[in-house]
């Protein structure tokens, strides 16, 4: 089911904007053109642009699932309540290949803390995955969405460019899109600041 679209949005800092494309071969079209004139080719561009949108102006929540690539189930069912990253990836897409530490890393931080990850793999079949993963040391599930009908991509449509891999979205306890990253991630200290600013909203929500 799709999300309503955001009211406003607020860009993080132009210095996250580092310019790291995505896995395109017309890097010229907008992210948007591209979508909307060639969305079943796999992939549009990412600049590696990063926004944040305040939790007065969030969108409804996702609901969003599939299969994994170990068979099993996995959606907004088993995040919501939970800060949850999900990451958009294929183990073709270099800059894909590229972040995958930066996950790993954050992962091995967050998830004691109780955030939630999940990978939607656009491209692959069980297989590629599963040795991507053995490569990179990644621990939590992907869903293939591919196979799926592409139906976790499509949740995400309108709230981000639906095809644009890598992109990293990071959820609120609501299901909610709280941050975007088009394109590859600056770096673990990116995502780790973004995860710890969505973290740090819920004290505060709880003083209200």
């Amino acid at each position: 089911m799709n999300a309503r679209r955001f009211a406003a949005v607020t860009a993080l800092g132009a210095a996250l904007a580092l310019g790291l494309s995505g896995c395109s071969t017309s890097e010229a079209d907008s992210l948007s053109s591209q979508w909307q004139d060639g969305g079943d080719k796999g992939y549009v561009a990412g600049d590696g642009s990063s926004a944040s949108f305040p939790a007065d102006d969030r969108g409804a929540a996702v609901e969003f699932g599939g299969e994994t690539e170990f068979g099993n189930q996995l959606g907004s069912d088993d995040t919501l309540g939970s800060i949850t990253v999900v990451n958009f990836w294929y183990a073709g897409c270099a800059p894909c290949r590229a972040e995958a530490p930066d996950l790993v890393e954050a992962y091995n931080e967050f998830e004691p803390q109780g955030v939630k990850f999940v990978g939607v793999n656009t491209r692959d079949q069980a297989a590629q995955a599963k040795q991507f993963g053995v490569e990179f040391g990644i621990e939590y599930e992907s869903i293939l969405d591919n196979p799926g009908g592409r139906s976790v991509q499509r949740a995400f449509a309108g709230q981000i460019p639906l095809n644009a891999v890598p992109t990293t979205l990071i959820l609120d306890t609501e299901g909610r899109i709280a941050h975007t990253v088009v394109g590859q991630l600056a770096g673990a200290s990116q995502l780790h600041t973004l995860i710890t600013e969505t973290l740090e909203e819920q004290p505060a929500a709880g003083k209200n």
